[in-house]
């Protein structure tokens, strides 16, 4: 490891260990247990050998947002036990990609996409978590299910045999303004509620990914089980946000 490679190593390193703190300081103040929060770095824009790094400090689990991006990294790092999570829009025609290699998709909200995953990973032999997106901030530039259309969209999912349904998954609006961040996850926590006595059965929703680096702690104060952390352990990307998630920037 040359000094350069030494330097990242050790930013990402303790990155990592205050994000990790701060979410344990979080859980303990509202009573919640540490252990029921689980960090998922997002590793967009971050090269692959950076990410070799990044497994050495810890970084066991990983997000891309774009299909191409993570199925690249995988390619690249595939002699690491890395488990993949695709948490950005997926196009039908790339579903085939993603059967191959993810452990988990974040994203789902179209029950064409639903069925063309499905498929592909039966001819693959396998089955991955999914979770629901759902469009928590009304905003029509976010992908996403709109609340209302979650109950119905859900009933369908049970044809689906290879998608382990696990929760549900959500960008809040982005804005400095704390109470209308929070509005967006109180949403979430309430469509959750719904689901654990609706939905049907063979489907869980015990798990609520939402909160990013700007906004984790108020994500788990309202009940997020999943966090998505990229520039807090990574630092600042070269493009701004909105050229990954659409409605944001």
């Amino acid at each position: 490891m040359d000094t350069t490679q030494e330097q990242q190593f050790n930013e990402i390193k303790n990155n990592l260990a205050t994000v990790k703190q701060r979410i344990v300081d979080t859980c303990q103040r509202m009573g919640r247990d540490p252990t029921s929060v689980r960090l998922l770095p997002v590793t967009k824009t971050v090269p692959a050998e950076k990410l070799r790094l990044a497994y050495a400090a810890g970084c066991h689990e990983m997000g891309e947002n774009k299909i191409q991006e993570a199925r690249e990294k995988f390619e690249a790092l595939n002699d690491l036990d890395i488990k993949w999570a695709v948490i950005g829009h997926l196009q039908t025609n790339k579903a085939k990609y993603l059967a191959r290699f993810a452990s988990e998709f974040q994203a789902l909200d179209s029950l064409k996409v639903a069925a063309e995953l499905d498929k592909r990973l039966q001819n693959e032999g396998r089955a991955i978590d999914v979770y629901v997106q759902v469009n928590s901030s009304d905003e029509e530039s976010k992908f996403g299910l709109p609340p209302e259309a979650v109950r119905d969209f859900v009933k369908e999912l049970p044809s689906y045999s290879s998608l382990r349904i696990k929760g549900l998954m959500t960008l809040a609006i982005f804005s400095s303004d704390h109470d209308r961040v929070r509005e967006c996850f109180i949403k979430m926590r309430e469509i959750q509620a719904m689901l654990r006595q609706e939905a049907p059965s063979g489907l869980s929703f015990d798990e609520l990914s939402m909160g990013m680096s700007g906004d984790y702690e108020l994500a788990i104060e309202e009940g997020a089980t999943v966090v998505r952390v990229g520039q807090a352990i990574f630092g600042k990307r070269p493009l701004p946000d909105s050229h990954y998630w659409p409605g944001l920037g």
